[in-house]
């Protein structure tokens, strides 16, 4: 089924604004309008293929982004048309607990809420928040890949909707029918996340997978993608490693402690490091200039500017085994830099242009943050 008007594609340059991708189409530069207020870091790399709309005469931007090509295959970026999916899977009896369901109303608004749909199922009434998600990798899917209050808040109301006597659905959409599993990003959003977990007892939460083929026709498969609760209640915490990225603009001398003045060249800094508590507070710090140092990057962090963290929330120690593969994908390591306490030979390294535009770097971010999981054995 078709949910696209005639498409057209180009190769990916920028994106100047969350909202606007610069893209080269028949060999002009042009401007899009992105509906879809996502990171995408996984998916936006230089010369990656896009998939185009000719937008409405009147509109500020020629066309619209619907979709962007990963591994051969289109991925649906457009946030409103998601709806659209959800109303033809809720009609077409698609959607595991809402087969016979029938539409009453869209743009549904409870509260502080407006949530996207008003179904009835056998006379009662059911509210439905459908969520499109395109961060997928290693047979798992995961949301959001930005932080939303927005989606904390719809979570948390539909909650209370239930406890009152209503009944309650979050449907995420996922782009791909290559994952099995589906889990809230808690890397990420960790407070979606808990919020997410704690609902779940009363709010039904169910993940389908869907395809597209390169006309950008929805395939016919619809995959309902398992969620295991247990694994995320076991890692959704406030502790892990992380991989804070700093940027150099000019070559510089740095005294840094027992290590000496080392010469620094302009490019960014991956450093590696963990919290096992208070994970969110340690990142902040890192955020902030401070006048007192008390570890190797925090004379760094003094003639750098902050580009990026990102953390890898997880019950384990694996520090040591992210800084080898950091290094994998590196141009090369300080030396003895933040790993006075292990047996590495560095926690810090260097590439000349930005991690998150590198495939390698975010392939090397999602083996951890998106493995299959493994039942928990808690004793």
């Amino acid at each position: 089924m078709g949910f696209f008007d005639p498409i057209l594609t180009a190769d990916y340059i920028s994106r100047p604004n969350r909202f606007t991708v610069t893209c080269r189409l028949n060999g002009l530069r042009v401007n899009a309008y992105l509906p879809n207020p996502g990171r995408l870091w996984e998916l936006f790399f230089p010369g990656a293929r896009l998939y185009l709309e000719k937008a409405d005469s009147g509109r500020k931007l020629p066309y619209t982004v619907v979709a962007v090509e990963r591994e051969d295959r289109p991925v649906m970026l457009h946030t409103h048309k998601t709806n659209i999916i959800a109303r033809h899977l809720i009609e077409g009896g698609r959607v595991p607990g809402l087969v016979g369901a029938e539409i009453v109303k869209s743009e549904v608004t409870i509260g502080r809420s407006r949530f996207d749909f008003q179904l009835k199922q056998e006379e009662i009434d059911i509210y439905l928040e459908v969520k499109s998600c395109t961060l997928f990798g290693g047979g798992v899917a995961m949301f959001p890949d930005a932080v939303t209050a927005r989606g904390k808040r719809h979570v948390e109301e539909l909650a209370r909707l239930a406890e009152a006597g209503a009944k309650c659905v979050v449907l995420f959409i996922v782009g791909s029918l290559e994952p099995d599993y589906f889990m809230p990003e808690y890397h990420t959003d960790l407070a979606f996340s808990q919020a997410l977990l704690a609902a779940k007892s009363q709010v039904n939460v169910i993940a389908l997978g869907v395809g597209w083929n390169p006309d950008l026709t929805l395939k016919e498969e619809v995959k309902t993608l398992k969620i295991p609760w247990d694994v995320v209640e076991h890692e959704a915490r406030d502790r892990g490693s992380y991989l804070l990225i700093l940027r150099l603009t000019d070559a510089k001398s740095v005294e840094v402690g027992s290590l000496g003045v080392l010469e620094f060249r302009p490019g960014y800094y991956i450093y590696v490091g963990s919290a096992m508590k208070n994970l969110a507070k340690r990142i902040e710090r890192h955020k902030r200039l401070r006048k007192k140092m008390h570890w190797h990057i925090d004379y760094l962090r003094r003639v750098c500017d902050f580009h990026a963290a990102l953390p890898i929330r997880s019950s384990e120690r694996i520090e040591c085994l992210l800084a080898e593969a950091v290094k994998e994908v590196s141009e090369f390591e300080i030396t003895d830099f933040g790993s006075s306490d292990c047996a590495c030979r560095s926690h810090l390294f260097y590439m000349p242009q930005d991690p998150l535009n590198s495939r390698l770097f975010h392939r090397m971010l999602q083996s951890f943050r998106m493995q299959k999981p493994i039942p928990c054995v808690i004793g």
